[in-house]
């Protein structure tokens, strides 16, 4: 089983959900994943055709994947490998972002594990997103300073892992989303009033051209690290696998001239 592009979706102007960070321009998504959205864990990858590079910082600290077929894909390629414990290793996208592959066979439909989260103040996080956001802890260790939680046995975990100190965000602005069923949207705003935590989008509709509209809420923890809340009827036809996605792409990135249109204009993209 490999990654696959799911949907790809083009934007004349910035989300007023900030899904694409501040920034104002011209942007894409593309959903990458082992499968569906209605039962996978998957990449919303965004580019802004204005912007360069980005500046990462210590918030988003890796995706795991259980996969000894992506270890061997890697080797094959001559994609640079570290092995970081006994039988994972670590690997580096081209845009700096960190995997963590572990060398076993895939026995899961989905063979991602766990994203990483960096966090301040390990307790206090895991008080937010298990108290307040009704995660169930699965693990935690005091003495390496990490957590791991989830919503369900058979989905994705996250990791909080204490970074001893400040979180830095950087300017790639990512977020983590959940479907849930579209009455709960309220009570998730109306509890994060009560608890004076913040709320960076207060239940709003995005649209996506030619496709259904979604209501979201949009929250931050202790750290800034943002969670969409989305309407889980909505999103199921969204998130629908477009048979058409990989071609969307494609084409996209044909018709993509930024690069050359900065070069002949003697101009540099953005650095973000």
């Amino acid at each position: 089983v490999s990654l696959q592009v799911l949907r790809h979706e083009e934007f004349d102007e910035g989300c007023k959900a900030t899904c694409n960070g501040p920034y104002d321009g011209k942007w894409s998504k593309t959903m990458v994943g082992y499968g569906p959205e209605d039962n996978h864990f998957v990449a919303e990858l965004t580019y802004n055709y204005g912007i360069g590079e980005y500046h990462l910082g210590n918030d988003f600290l890796g995706i795991t994947l259980v996969s000894s077929q992506a270890v061997s894909n890697a080797k094959k390629m001559g994609w640079p490998l570290r092995e970081v414990t006994s039988g994972v290793f670590e690997v580096e996208a081209p845009g700096g972002y960190k995997f963590y592959l572990e060398d076993k066979e895939q026995l899961k439909q989905d063979p991602v594990w766990k994203v990483t989260l960096g966090v301040s103040n390990l307790q206090k996080s895991v008080s937010y997103w298990s108290g307040l956001l009704g995660m169930k802890i699965y693990e935690k260790d005091e003495e390496k300073q990490r957590a791991l939680l989830g919503y369900a046995d058979n989905q994705c975990k996250l990791e909080l892992k204490a970074v001893g100190g400040a979180v830095d965000h950087g300017t790639a602005f990512g977020r983590i989303a959940f479907s849930c069923a579209k009455e709960e949207l309220p009570d998730i705003e109306a509890l994060m009033k009560k608890e004076n935590q913040k709320i960076l989008t207060p239940l709003v509709s995005l649209d996506t051209p030619g496709k259904a509209t979604v209501q979201v809420v949009i929250l931050a923890d202790p750290d800034g690290h943002e969670i969409c809340f989305v309407g889980d009827e909505a999103f199921r036809e969204l998130s629908k696998v477009d048979p058409n996605g990989d071609k969307l792409l494609d084409d996209a990135m044909a018709a993509d001239n930024s690069d050359k249109w900065f070069a002949e204009h003697n101009m540099k993209k953005v650095s973000a």
